[in-house]
């Protein structure tokens, strides 16, 4: 007899419901907006809107103009040169700055192929195979365009920065969905080759040609569809006293470590994150498997704190003048025409009779309904009593149309729930957190949500939220 749980549905049922759903006018009258307009305006509570006011009493510094990812997943990209350009802008008396971010995206989309290649002969020599949740997690999206800080630094401190009217945006930069689909098919191409290969038994050398000439054809596509990046740069521009200045000709990471560095050493920033999952405890250094751009490199590294602390910190940077850059979940609770994320905005109760707040924290994460989908900077905080955090304002990349000429207010209960990470200087952490680094890190599953900013294909993407 099968159990009443493993049933077809009943029609009985079925006529049950669609009774009980007609006799409700409100369900009717909901049907009837519902039907002809966003799920999201319909749900929009107007009065949150005027309760959380683009006003603040401390403010970090902000750069101008507002930049725009357009139809990218480079947010990590943005919001790192968004962070970065604060200090560059005051120091050479720059009204407006900003960096490239098509040339971190060429050298990320390279080296991050080099990096995945290396990882499929290591992993294909242990046997995995395609049909493996392993390799078949890493073949889903082999190079996203979104990223973790730890990632940034390892382009950064090899390639350098250049301002963007050196190398502006490509289309596919601003709009990367071919291009990658194209890199992802030759990607997943060049894995079922190489995984032969080590069957095979084919020599260390073979191998290596091999993945020379396929590492040879990604920067092709590379250069072809964003340009290739300029060995030296000439910055040309005026000040804010119409003074006409010039820096080089330099190479790009000259360039970084002569005018950028000493304002802003990113090797200087740690990233602390929030993960209240049972099992992932605080105070412990986490990692996650195969989350990397780089060979040899840097590696991700999280320190796991409770929510408290990374407010704390936050503010303590924004008090000093200092932005920081965070991974969140912008797609819950985000009313995107006003700029808001407050747990209140979206009233789902109102029109559908059902709450979207039913789980924690943690078990979002659990489940699989939460993650790090988008990076922003933190640019300023409100304060009531000089101790309670109640708004913070948000420095977004999807262009100046929304909020506060693209700036978004974030309510401190929202930053609780779907903020999962902070990136802080050192000098603003104290010490006993800092000593979480000398840690062997705990390594999560490479499928793991504290990795998904670097491969969930809709990170950042502003057209799709």
């Amino acid at each position: 007899m099968l159990s009443q749980l493993r049933i077809r549905i009943p029609e009985g049922t079925l006529s049950s419901f669609k009774q009980k759903f007609s006799s409700n006018e409100k369900n009717l009258l909901a049907q009837n907006v519902c039907y002809r307009t966003d799920l999201w305006e319909t749900c929009r509570q107007q009065d949150q809107v005027w309760r959380s006011p683009h006003v603040f009493n401390y403010k970090a510094g902000e750069g101008k103009p507002m930049t725009n990812q357009k139809s990218s997943g480079r947010c990590w990209l943005f919001a790192c040169l968004n962070v970065l350009r604060v200090p560059v802008a005051k120091h050479f008396k720059l009204e407006e700055m900003e960096f490239s971010q098509n040339y971190l995206f060429f050298w990320d989309k390279v080296e991050r192929a080099n990096y995945l290649l290396d990882v499929f002969v290591d992993i294909s020599k242990k046997g995995k195979n395609p049909d493996g949740r392993l390799m078949s997690h890493l073949l889903t999206n082999p190079i996203d365009d979104g990223g973790q800080w730890d990632m940034l630094v390892n382009i950064v401190e090899k390639y350098g920065l250049v301002p963007k009217t050196c190398f502006p945006d490509a289309h596919s930069a601003e709009s990367s969905l071919r291009m990658g689909r194209m890199i992802n098919n030759k990607m997943r191409e060049f894995c079922m080759r190489l995984h032969s290969m080590v069957k095979e038994e084919k020599s260390e050398e073979e191998i290596a040609s091999e993945k020379t000439k396929m590492l040879e054809e990604i920067y092709r596509i590379c250069s072809i569809s964003l340009g290739t990046p300029p060995e030296t740069i000439t910055w040309e521009f005026y000040d804010n006293e119409k003074k006409y200045r010039k820096v080089g000709p330099i190479k790009p990471i000259d360039f970084y470590k002569e005018h950028i560095k000493p304002l802003s050493d990113l090797k200087n920033m740690v990233c602390i994150v929030n993960d209240p999952r049972p099992n992932n405890i605080y105070d412990k250094l986490y990692t996650v498997e195969y989350l990397n751009n780089m060979t040899s490199a840097r590696t991700v590294l999280y320190i796991n704190q409770p929510i408290q602390v990374l407010k704390e910190l936050a503010l303590a940077s924004i008090k000093e003048g200092e932005p920081v850059w965070f991974g969140c979940d912008v797609g819950k609770f985000f009313s995107r025409k006003p700029g808001i994320l407050d747990l209140n905005i979206i009233n789902t109760d109102l029109v559908f009779g059902t709450n979207l707040l039913g789980m924690t924290k943690a078990e979002r994460l659990q489940y699989g309904d939460s993650l790090m989908t988008h990076a922003m900077v933190l640019s300023a905080a409100h304060v009531e009593d000089e101790k309670r955090t109640v708004r913070w304002r948000v420095e977004n990349s999807w262009g100046d149309a929304d909020g506060d000429k693209g700036f978004v207010v974030m309510t401190d209960d929202w930053f609780s729930e779907f903020v999962y990470e902070i990136v802080i200087d050192k000098k603003h952490v104290p010490s006993k957190i800092l000593d979480v680094l000398n840690q062997t890190p705990v390594v999560l599953p490479a499928w793991d949500p504290m990795g998904a900013l670097a491969v969930n294909p809709d990170a950042g993407h502003a057209a799709k939220m």
